[in-house]
């Protein structure tokens, strides 16, 4: 197995264009093993050269009410009362470590997207 490590774009692009022709591989076979190699790589690569901001926490909860069909009303187990989650969604109220962990175990939403400083929205 040749493989050497992802240095440039050009290399990026390469190793992409491989991985894509061996989707159709076998999962133990030579071309399977070198498809899971070649993703490591490309997701190290990825990690350190397009990093992704965690989203805000009230765009994190908004997006999965969007993604789920939530409405405020099923969020009131994880937040509190319609006043109180308006307020989150609302950036007038910050969210409580009881919150974020309901969240974070009721919605799967990140931890760490949760506990980020909240971007102000601009009146």
């Amino acid at each position: 197995m040749d493989i050497k490590p992802i240095r440039t774009t050009a290399d990026y692009r390469a190793v992409l264009r491989d991985i894509e022709s061996l989707m159709d591989a076998e999962l133990d076979s030579p071309e399977g093993e070198r498809l899971d190699v070649l993703t490591t790589l490309v997701e190290a690569y990825e990690a350190k050269h397009y990093s992704m901001e965690l989203p805000d926490p009230v765009e994190a909860i908004k997006f999965e009410m969007e993604r789920r069909g939530l409405t405020v009303k099923d969020l009131e187990p994880m937040i509190g009362k319609s006043n109180r989650v308006y307020e989150i969604l609302n950036h007038k109220r910050s969210l409580t470590l009881k919150m974020i962990w309901r969240l974070h175990e009721e919605l799967g939403i990140p931890a760490e997207s949760l506990i980020k400083p909240p971007h102000a929205k601009a009146s």
